[in-house]
């Protein structure tokens, strides 16, 4: 078993509590760590992506804001581009060897040579900006509320949007987004899930139960999936870890919040 800082994956995975359990109408997955890597703590993760080998991550706060190209088994940083002082850095995407990525009050995204990470271009959106994804046709961008909004990936002009929901209504506070075999996975703010959505309908198909995955110091948000080995990353901001997990159904379709 690996460890982080001394610690133990077992001990570390008991640090959380939360409470409040509700019964829903779509299968409930539970984890189970596979694996555990470094990762910067100091890194206000706002989006996060793996291809090629490498992380690709967005970190959050003015004045601290940045793009980065990360090692995932040392956590090594091997490039970095900071945003301007101003800025507020959100998700990440890449499209075509861009790397495409939100801010969050500004109205302002930037697009990004992949391999040298300059400044292709920038483009402007009138929501706020929280998360971003691909499926290969379209960007899909959340914006802290209970809508997805679908974007043209050259002219970035919105094309379509849904309303995710499930049995209880909308589901507000949708953060950072990956994109997974047909689905939506997208964080949801100040809770220890995420949310399997169709992008089709809006319709939650499933909840994953990250309860016990501590939050450290800030909030879990970091989706990444390694489409080639078929393998599952999660983060949090400022937390010290990367956890590499294998979801497993819950038999009793119990939910905590």
């Amino acid at each position: 078993m690996q460890k982080i800082n001394g610690l133990s994956i077992a001990i570390v995975t008991l640090l959380c509590l939360t409470s409040h359990a509700f019964s829903e109408d779509v299968p409930i997955y539970t984890y189970h760590v596979i694996n555990a890597y470094p990762h910067d703590a100091e890194a206000f993760t706002q989006g996060l992506i793996f291809e090629g080998g490498y992380l690709y991550e967005g970190t959050g706060i003015k004045g601290s804001s940045t793009l980065r190209k990360v090692q995932l088994e040392t956590g090594v940083v091997i490039k970095a581009l900071k945003l301007p002082n101003d800025l507020f850095g959100e998700g990440i995407t890449i499209y075509h060897n861009r790397i495409i990525q939100l801010t969050w009050r500004s109205g302002i995204g930037f697009v990004y040579d992949k391999d040298r990470f300059n400044v292709l271009r920038k483009f402007r959106y009138p929501t706020e900006g929280w998360g971003i994804t691909h499926d290969g046709k379209h960007l899909i961008m959340s914006d802290g509320t209970a809508t997805l909004y679908f974007l043209h990936p050259e002219t970035f002009k919105r094309i379509g949007q849904v309303t995710v929901r499930d049995a209880h209504g909308p589901v507000p506070l949708l953060n950072e987004l990956e994109y997974i075999r047909g689905e939506i996975y997208a964080n949801v703010w100040h809770k220890t899930l995420i949310a399997r959505i169709s992008p089709q309908s809006g319709k939650v198909t499933g909840w994953i139960d990250l309860e016990g995955l501590c939050r450290w110091n800030g909030e879990l948000n970091g989706i990444a999936y390694d489409a080639d080995n078929d393998r599952l990353f999660v983060t949090g901001k400022f937390w010290p870890v990367i956890y590499e997990i294998k979801l497993l159904e819950k038999k009793d379709r119990s939910l905590k919040e």
